[in-house]
């Protein structure tokens, strides 16, 4: 039989076609870079790696090979990275998913590249593993790995880019899991590591699949208001281009159009609509160095020129040439009054600090001759979040949260007596500083002075503040302490101290109420000392021991009296249902029912949420409380229960990126008879009736019941919150169109509690 009427040939050619087209991609890609040519070392990666994943399939029907030749192709084209990271991309599924060891790829590619790909198969399924408890240990993994050699989290941001391009493909519980922990955890992590446009990209393709209405809308106004930007843009320019020609600038200039997150993001922020976001759109002046003139002085040159033309808004000036952000980004920023009457912001960048800016910190490799020097910024936050590591908080929720602290912090500088600088994040009080000098000066101190004057440990530092540290050797650690800190070290610092402190009392009050057991001829067994606990309304024995060391709780002296109940009378089934706590040895002894087998999902389907009789079938999550018409999604908890949350939910984004497996996708049927709590917030100008004009509206246009109504007038101005029972989405936004047609409201708008 001939090659053309064997089954699959034409098809497998056509895929052996793409495969190859996409891999002189990547060599055109690596070509047009300035670095060393190792073409041959690139070609024998992808040789390898074609061969171990040959016949593998990915979900969308691609050959898999496709995806590390996609990821080596973002490492190479948008992060600037070499021939190293390229053959580690391409290599980066082998070891996982083949049989190939890392030994074998040292063997043939030699230690770094080995190690890079060892890193990235420790940490693979993503930052999290399928099971909570690995969670914050896969974190750590990634973190430590991370010190090691930066270019493994480069990489894995570039496979994250690569899966949230092809999400499509996927389950929706599957792309809300995703998604989710992109949105929690890889934008940060770009963002800190200087990598904007992924950055941005990584979060608009969350905001897709996690809210497509709302990215729809956004992106429909972007392009209705296009051709009005590009008429501003044209009109601001003309003269700005006279000036800068005349300087004998080589240079260019575009208009920024700010992204559908972002744009997103402060209209639920401010509670604004999308005609009241201003800065939708900034100018970027991107000059070519000048051989012999310093950077600095060309962007201030630049700034003077633009400022001969527009009147400059001075609280609006940001100096980033000066002193880069600790991700490495420098920009002169400045915001002028447009020919138009619009606020304009400008950016002026020279073209390395543009590259700077886009690829982040890969991009230093570009304007050095070696590798980046040791003593960066990026190695000062890499040794801060080591530091963090050597005392991780044991619930992996708040680990992930203390570490995230770090990861979108604005900065402030602050000068120590001596005029050293320390950078810290915008917020951070004067015991913040404290810790930031050293765990000891932070146990010990007592207070702080502030530019000579006496300030509290909770004060909050601004930039250019002189802070002298007061320690004292009695001084420790308080509990209030933990709310007078923002730094994620600090954080951890303070929370070890507190836990060790309280093991501590915990002990001795344990020998307290060991002593009192046995007095009273009761063996202290872990069951006596459980039930004792119970009595007195604590979940855990620790907890009970420490009240009896502060002399919260007193034993008295008949204990027998206390502890002859049985475990299963009702008030101890009470009490644990209460608390929460699970049964007792002897109770698990006494009980012979069968356990409630936990309903069964399916995932692959959205679950209706159903509302019969009065009986739904999910639980409200407390946090948000959703209503039908939300995006919403559902979390299977310990229970078996479906809990909804809407998808833009705080709580649901770290359930999203730590419980993946337990998400379900989710549908509202119609829910015509049951209400819910929602609350509207109303702004606008006091004004005799007002209040009754909008009673009136709520209770009787829409027949809603009205459950409270706050409202306050002050200076000829009223702001006040409204909480009503309404059926879904459709009815809270008919009564806010209806209210805001009222001449005295400004504003009207959904919110929180």
């Amino acid at each position: 039989m001939s090659d053309a009427k064997k089954p699959g040939v034409e098809e497998m050619s056509a895929d052996e076609k793409q495969i190859r087209a996409e891999f002189e991609a990547l060599l055109q890609d690596y070509l047009n870079s300035n670095h060393r040519r190792k073409v041959e070392l690139i070609t024998k990666a992808f040789e390898f790696a074609n061969q171990a994943h040959s016949g593998v399939k990915r979900r969308s029907g691609e050959s898999y090979i496709l995806h590390p030749l996609a990821v080596a192709r973002i490492v190479c084209r948008e992060m600037g990275l070499g021939s190293t990271s390229i053959c580690s991309a391409l290599l980066h599924d082998v070891v996982e998913d083949t049989e190939y060891t890392v030994q074998d790829i040292s063997n043939m590619f030699g230690p770094k590249i080995a190690q890079i790909v060892d890193g990235l198969t420790k940490i693979s399924g993503g930052i999290f593993g399928e099971q909570a408890s690995a969670q914050a240990e896969n974190f750590r993994k990634l973190l430590l790995t991370m010190s090691d050699d930066i270019r493994v989290i480069l990489i894995k941001i570039a496979d994250r880019l690569h899966n949230m391009r092809t999400l499509g493909s996927l389950l929706p519980a599957k792309q809300f899991k995703i998604a989710g922990e992109t949105l929690y955890l890889y934008a940060p992590m770009a963002h800190r590591l200087g990598l904007f446009s992924i950055k941005t990209e990584l979060e608009d393709l969350s905001f897709k699949y996690e809210h497509p209405q709302e990215y729809a809308f956004i992106q429909e106004r972007l392009d209705a208001t296009e051709e009005a930007r590009k008429k501003l843009f044209g009109h601001f320019a003309v003269p700005v281009d006279k000036k800068l020609q005349s300087m004998g600038l080589k240079y260019e200039m575009r208009a920024r159009v700010k992204s559908a997150y972002s744009i997103w993001s402060k209209m639920e922020s401010k509670g604004v609509s999308f005609d009241e976001i201003y800065d939708i759109y900034a100018v970027r002046i991107i000059f070519e160095s000048q051989l012999g003139i310093d950077e600095k002085n060309q962007c201030w040159e630049i700034y003077s020129a633009i400022t001969d033309i527009y009147r400059i808004r001075p609280d609006r000036i940001r100096d980033w040439v000066s002193r880069p952000k600790a991700n490495g980004y420098q920009a002169l920023h400045l915001t002028v009054m447009g020919p138009d009457g619009q606020w304009v912001e400008i950016q002026i960048r020279s073209r390395r600090m543009d590259d700077i800016a886009e690829k982040g910190f890969a991009a230093h490799w570009k304007y050095k001759e070696h590798n980046v020097e040791e003593d960066t910024e990026l190695d000062k936050w890499l040794h801060t979040i080591t530091e963090i590591l050597e005392n991780p908080n044991p619930n992996a929720l708040d680990f992930l949260d203390t570490i995230k602290l770090n990861l979108f912090s604005a900065e402030i500088f602050v000068f120590t007596p001596r005029g050293d600088i320390k950078t810290l994040p915008q917020g951070a009080t004067a015991l913040d500083f404290a810790y930031a000098l050293h765990t000891n000066i932070g146990n010990k101190c007592i207070g702080a002075k502030v530019n000579h004057r006496l300030v509290p440990l909770s004060h909050p530092l601004a930039s250019g503040d002189q802070v002298e540290i007061l320690t004292s050797r009695s001084q420790e650690p308080q509990p209030d302490w933990i709310n007078f800190v923002t730094t994620a070290k600090a954080k951890a610092k303070v929370d070890y101290a507190l836990k060790r402190s309280r093991r501590e009392v915990a002990r001795e009050g344990e020998h307290k109420v060991i002593t009192a057991l046995k007095n009273a001829e009761i063996d202290p067994n872990t069951g006596e000392l459980d039930k004792l606990a119970l009595y007195y309304g604590f979940p855990k024995r620790e907890d009970l021991f420490y009240s009896v060391e502060k002399g919260e709780t007193v034993l008295p002296e008949n204990l027998k009296k206390i502890l002859k109940e049985k475990t299963d009378n009702f008030f101890f089934k009470y009490l644990k249902q209460a608390l929460g706590v699970g049964k007792t040895q002897e109770e698990d002894a006494s009980v012979e029912e069968e356990p409630k087998e936990k309903p069964q999902y399916d995932k692959k389907r959205p679950y209706i949420l159903r509302e019969e009789a009065f009986n739904r079938n999910y639980v409200l999550a407390e946090c948000c409380k959703p209503i039908p018409g939300d995006d919403a999604l559902g979390f299977i908890n310990d229970d078996g229960n479906v809990v909804v949350h809407k998808r833009s939910c705080p709580i649901a984004m770290r359930l999203k990126s730590s419980f993946g497996e337990r998400i379900l996708s989710t549908e509202w049927s119609s829910h015509k008879t049951a209400s819910f709590e929602a609350t509207l917030e109303v702004k606008g100008i006091d004004s005799l009736g007002v209040l009754s004009n909008i009673s009136k509206i709520i209770s009787e246009d829409f027949n809603v019941n009205i459950q409270r109504l706050l409202i306050e007038a002050k200076d000829g101005v009223f702001e006040g919150k409204i909480k009503m029972k309404v059926h879904d989405v459709e009815d809270i936004q008919k009564i806010c169109v209806k209210l805001s047609k009222l001449k005295s409201i400004k504003s009207v708008g959904r919110v929180g509690e």
